[in-house]
């Protein structure tokens, strides 16, 4: 951001006058109007109000002294903006140009501040292009000036000039890793800019201070400061948000939302092309290659690198161009370790670029270069190689990316196994997957909690695989149970923290239900809906990064252990799916014993799994043709017997006629387990892992009383539906369509036993805490519910879709159901598929006839989905 000093500067320029004082008046009003530009990285407009003031000044008659005043603020702040749409190293030339020019003025006293406008912006162009210590020391002296200057005088100039400087170098310091200095400097400039009224310089330090935290590795800390940037230069300078959201992408990248850091640089990348802000656009590209390396799309990461490259070498940033050339080379490498036996060629390259980012003084991309080399080594058969390379690597440092230390702990484990040391393979699989634990506790939020698994996917896949290679006995059958309960479903092992949804974040999500409503009522009335689905998306975003910047989530509870287990299961029968590969093996846990039993191709389940769920959605409509609705069904009924045969058939021995608790993996997570014949009348709970069915059984859990009834609008069957629950449940609470608002409900949820709602729903899979319940005044999201003070120990959710989630990597599954299991719900009954208003109603009716005569939740459920289980695809989630 160029170097300016805080006057108000008008949008537009008045018609000149004739005179050669208007004439000056005018540039200078031109100049001040270039530097709102500039400030809003708006170059081209500032270049052109740049040179049509420096144009006016050419006119005759005009004071020398004034001309070269005006002329030199004018080069000075062309020279940046010029740098910034082109090459660095020629805005530097003309810095100096401004330099000579300079000597011209005979104000000492406007001479030297204007000096230190210029040196601001050399310092500033240094550090864009990664000369991070000669702009420091540039800095450092201009502060020292600016120092002095304060002291005998404590305008507002000076103390923007001062802030400013302080803002840079602490913004330098923080890309050097020079933490303390870096929040000292950035502290310094937000006390001064609140202290002399000056918001907008505040606000950026208040940015600088989010990337100074985030490269120190307080992932929780750089949002809370983005996010306060953010509502400021909405206010302020909304071109601002450009950087802003370059800066919040790579946050969102280190914690494993590749996915939403993805969209938001689709969001910004056209209007930072269009604004040629060269900088910004090779960097945004930058973080594009790497979040799409991290979602696996190798095409659109290896594109982005090269063009980012592209972009950084012609401005001579030599720095950032090196690491955008990792991007591209940890592109290769994939490639490369998927062949038979990588090339040499890779390798040499790897080694090359090591020694390149060092020199630049990058030693983690350095570091990481040579263990990418060194990976290829092991896998080309040169185990020796590769650990001469490993030895080195430097030793991790606390700033070190969780991304960085997960591939060192995988290369030593893929090293351990090329010499035939299984046991120090695993043990690096489980350091490096316990290192990642440790920085999952330290964030808040459902979604970055969940994201991190990301990071640890492929230790925890070298670890199962190296478990399933072992062998079936019992042994290997336990170790696998301990490994994947360390590797899945971590968001489920938290006892959440106390949380309330703050006003801003309630202002937000009420502004999400708005625009929902009003989206809906426009494709109702068949109108445009294209810039209100937008915006709604813009609104869904914005309230998730809110959510991030919560304390931790809660506390994490140790995984269970098969023995534990077996001791909580009593007459039930525990089986948990797991993946390696292709392979899909079943663990089951029943009576004193762990068995494992390989069940063969899981392509073969995923596809059968997604047949049935499309027919089920099939199925659900109210009032289908008779032949057609037996069409559906007979081929429904198919995909159920196969999926019967391949996952619980086998296991027919050893589960018998038990209850059964199921922990699912991927596609898994879409099937009603009571549609299945093995499943018939037989009680069976979906949990996400059994860490968390053991916690949701636990017995001290916070006392609820009372039941809870709620009919949402629209649904034809409901009245009939709560009146009858309402005839099992005599002391319940009812809330009727007029009163089942949003606020209402949630009020209502807090310390109940039982709540059941019947509305219509939604799961969104693309932001899954925005999955729905419709409520009379607009939907109540999974974002609401899941920060209930005090969940409902039970949860009946008659709508359509809410068991599905989201699944990440590690078996992470994020939606409505997720939701409330996560923040404290013992038991939420949901449909995993589309279900129609009437079997809806009925099964519920039947299902809570079941809950008053004493069942358990699951047993209710089993007897209720059995009387119709292709119309009736609920599923019983966490404890049964």
């Amino acid at each position: 951001m160029p170097a300016q000093t805080p006057v108000r500067r008008p949008r537009g320029t008045r018609r000149a006058s004739s005179g050669p004082d208007d004439t000056v008046a005018l540039a200078r009003q031109l100049h001040r109007s270039a530097l709102d530009a500039a400030t809003a990285d708006r170059h081209p407009a500032a270049i052109r109000q740049m040179r049509r003031g420096l144009a006016l000044l050419e006119t005759p008659g005009i004071d020398p002294q004034a001309r070269l005043e005006v002329r030199t603020r004018l080069l000075n702040t062309l020279a940046f903006c010029l740098a910034e749409t082109g090459n660095v190293d020629d805005g530097l030339v003309q810095l100096a140009g401004v330099d000579r020019e300079l000597a011209g003025l005979r104000d000492e006293e406007l001479r030297a501040h204007l000096s230190t406008l210029v040196n601001l912006n050399r310092a500033a162009l240094l550090c864009r292009v990664g000369r991070i210590d000669e702009g420091i020391a540039q800095l450092d002296r201009e502060i020292e000036r600016s120092e002095r200057r304060l002291t005998a005088h404590a305008g507002q100039e000076s103390v923007d000039l001062l802030a400013l400087a302080l803002s840079n170098r602490g913004n330098a310091h923080g890309e050097v890793h020079r933490h303390e200095k870096a929040v000292r400097d950035l502290n310094r400039a937000v006390e001064l800019a609140n202290a002399h009224d000056l918001p907008l310089r505040a606000a950026i330090a208040e940015h600088a201070l989010g990337n100074a935290v985030q490269r120190a590795g307080d992932i929780p800390a750089a949002l809370h400061h983005y996010h306060e940037a953010n509502r400021a230069f909405q206010e302020l300078e909304p071109g601002l948000l450009l950087r802003l959201r370059i800066d919040q992408a790579e946050a969102m990248i280190s914690v494993g939302l590749a996915d939403e850091a993805g969209r938001l640089l689709d969001e910004v990348l056209p209007e930072l092309r269009r604004q040629r802000i060269g900088q910004d656009v090779a960097e945004a590209e930058l973080f594009r290659a790497a979040a799409a390396l991290q979602d696996g799309d190798l095409v659109l990461a290896r594109r982005m690198a090269r063009s980012a490259q592209r972009k950084l070498v012609g401005r001579g940033s030599p720095a950032w161009a090196a690491v955008a050339g990792l991007i591209a080379l940890r592109v290769d490498v994939l490639r490369a370790l998927e062949s038979r036996r990588p090339v040499a060629e890779v390798v040499v390259r790897a080694l090359e670029l090591s020694v390149e980012l060092a020199g630049l003084k990058l030693l983690d991309q350095a570091a990481f270069a040579l263990v990418l080399a060194a990976r290829l080594e092991i896998r080309r058969g040169s185990p020796d190689r590769g650990a001469e390379l490993l030895r080195r690597v430097p030793k991790s440092r606390r700033i070190t990316p969780i991304d960085h230390r997960m591939l060192l702990r995988l290369c030593r484990a893929e090293l351990a196994l090329a010499r035939g040391n299984e046991r120090v393979a695993l043990a690096q699989a489980k350091a490096g997957l316990a290192e990642l634990g440790r920085m999952r506790d330290r964030l808040g939020g459902l979604e970055l909690v969940s994201g991190t698994a990301v990071h640890g996917r492929e230790l925890g896949e070298l670890a199962v695989r190296l478990v399933l290679e072992a062998g079936d006995s019992a042994a290997d059958a336990k170790r696998l149970f301990t490994w994947l309960e360390r590797t899945r479903a971590q968001l489920y092992r938290y006892d959440p923290a106390e949380s309330a949804v703050d006003s801003e974040l309630g202002e937000r999500i009420a502004d999400v239900r708005r625009l929902s409503r009003v989206l809906l009522r426009a494709r109702l009335d068949g109108l445009p809906t294209a810039e209100l689905e937008g915006r709604l998306k813009q609104s869904q975003r914005a309230a998730t990064r809110m959510g991030w910047t919560s304390g931790p989530w809660g506390t994490p509870r140790p995984v269970v252990t098969p023995d534990e287990v077996l001791a909580r299961l009593g007459g039930r029968a525990m089986v948990s799916f797991a993946v390696s590969d292709d392979e899909l093996v079943a663990l089951v846990l029943a009576g004193e014993r762990v068995r494992m039993v390989r069940l063969g191709s899981a392509a073969a389940v995923t596809e059968s799994a997604r047949r049935l769920h499309a027919d089920l959605n099939a199925l659900a409509p109210d009032y289908l043709p008779p032949l057609l609705a037996e069409v559906i069904a007979a081929s429904a009924r198919r995909e159920a017997e196969k999926l019967d045969r391949l996952l619980l058939r086998p296991l027919a021995p050893m589960i018998g006629s038990r209850e059964l608790v199921i922990v699912p993996t991927g596609a898994l997570y879409v099937v009603p387990w009571g549609v299945l014949p093995m499943c018939a009348n037989r009680p069976t709970t979906a949990a996400p892992s059994a860490t968390a069915w053991v916690s949701a059984i636990r017995a001290d859990r916070e006392p609820a009383t009372g039941v809870l009834l709620v009919r949402g609008p629209g649904l034809h069957a409901a009245q009939g539906e709560i009146d009858r629950l309402a005839g099992y449940h005599g002391e319940a609470k009812l809330l009727g369509v007029s009163e089942a608002r949003v606020n209402s409900v949630l009020e209502a949820l807090d310390g109940v036993e039982l709540a059941h709602i019947a509305a219509h729903g939604e799961h969104e899979p693309e932001n899954a805490l925005f999955s729905r319940l419709e409520l009379v005044d607009g939907a109540m999201f999974a974002h609401e519910v899941g920060r209930v003070r005090r969940p409902p120990h039970q949860v009946v959710l008659a709508a359509c879709e809410l068991a599905l989630n989201r699944v990440r990597p590690g078996d992470e599954p994020l939606g409505f159901a997720g939701a409330l299991l996560a923040s404290g719900a013992r038991t939420v009954i949901a449909a995993s598929s589309r279900v129609g208003d009437e079997p809806s109603a009925a099964a519920m009716a039947d299902f809570h006839r079941n809950l008053a005569g004493g069942a358990s939740p699951a047993v209710a459920l089993a007897d209720a989905v059995a009387v119709d289980p292709l119309r009736r695809p609920f599923v019983c989630l966490g404890s049964g």
